[in-house]
């Protein structure tokens, strides 16, 4: 069973033999036996509810997370062949599973039917337990393709659940766009307004629970800028910059007015070309000054792989 501490690896496949469920001779029957309606459902004429919803489940859509069971998991093995499933192993006795299931639910529904939550309750449904080597819940198991991938157990941090997430698409080789986190908008909200200690503060947050979060990292590197040429004149800034070409602070500080000023190439280029004036700690801070500069334009901005390749240039 994976660490419930550590990022889970998903590629481990056919680690489960899922011909235990298949259903044996006689074939199984044409439409699989549910559940009683509950009180208040609709009479018989109205349209049924989409098969597999999950009832109780205020704002959930019934295509995005669905009840699972043994009598129907060759269903679910059909579906998983175009929409990657993941399988929430919990029960109703387990106060993890209340932390974790809840968010499972969220993000099946932020992401839009491009995968699908299926609820498996283990004390319903042992065999599935059983040939998925469930030995502590909640545990989670994508199937992909009709094929087990590995997963993970126990509570994890939204941010890493996300991470997971995002692998088994792309395992699936599904394209979804990022949902927007809320979080950042606040974040980058409070930068817009001009209030760069909530929004350091903001950005902080993020990058403590996803450090490689790139917008995060961004948003945290102008929140720097800002704070860089805060009360300085455009205008005066650059005129001394250009009048004393070996003014270390002078041109970083011009370099900083061009990022804001849509000129970022001019600012890249500046600091490469100081690079190869400077030495020693005067070259450093540059060379770091022109790294926290692309961190504010982000990895895929084109500009800035041609700058990096221009400081490598320089630098050796």
């Amino acid at each position: 069973m994976s660490d419930p501490r550590t990022t889970p690896s998903i590629f481990t496949r056919g680690a489960v033999d899922l011909s235990a469920l298949r259903p044996a001779p006689p074939a199984r029957p044409a439409a699989p036996s549910r559940p009683a309606a509950p009180a208040g459902a609709a009479p018989s004429g109205a349209p049924d509810a989409a098969p597999g919803a999950v009832p109780g489940i205020p704002g959930v859509a019934a295509e995005t997370v669905i009840e699972v069971n043994e009598a129907d998991f060759q269903s679910v093995l059909e579906r998983s062949l175009t929409t990657p499933i993941l399988l929430d192993f919990w029960a109703d006795w387990c106060e993890p599973c209340k932390q974790l299931s809840p968010v499972l639910e969220r993000l099946a529904e932020e992401y839009g039917g491009s995968w699908i939550l299926g609820k498996v309750n283990v004390d319903v449904n042992p065999r599935l337990a059983q040939v998925f080597r469930v030995q502590g819940i909640p545990q989670v198991t994508a199937v992909i393709g009709g094929q087990p991938v590995e997963g993970f157990s126990g509570v994890l941090p939204e941010s890493q659940v996300r991470q997971y997430i995002d692998a088994v698409l792309k395992a699936a080789g599904v394209e979804v766009a990022t949902p927007e986190d809320p979080r950042l908008d606040a974040a980058d909200d409070a930068l817009m307004t001009g209030d760069l200690d909530a929004a350091e503060a903001a950005y902080r947050k993020i990058l403590a629970e996803a450090p490689a979060d790139a917008a995060a990292e961004s948003g945290l590197a102008q929140v720097e800028l800002y704070r860089r040429i805060a009360g300085v004149d455009p205008a005066t800034a650059l005129a001394k910059a250009e009048n004393d070409p070996a003014d270390v602070t002078a041109q970083r500080l011009a370099a900083d007015i061009e990022v804001l000023s849509g000129q970022a190439d001019l600012a890249y280029a500046r600091l490469v070309a100081l690079i190869k004036k400077t030495s020693g700690d005067d070259r450093d801070a540059v060379r770091k000054h022109l790294l926290s500069l692309f961190v504010v334009a982000g990895p895929d901005d084109p500009a800035v792989a041609g700058a990096r390749r221009a400081l490598a240039s320089a630098l050796f």
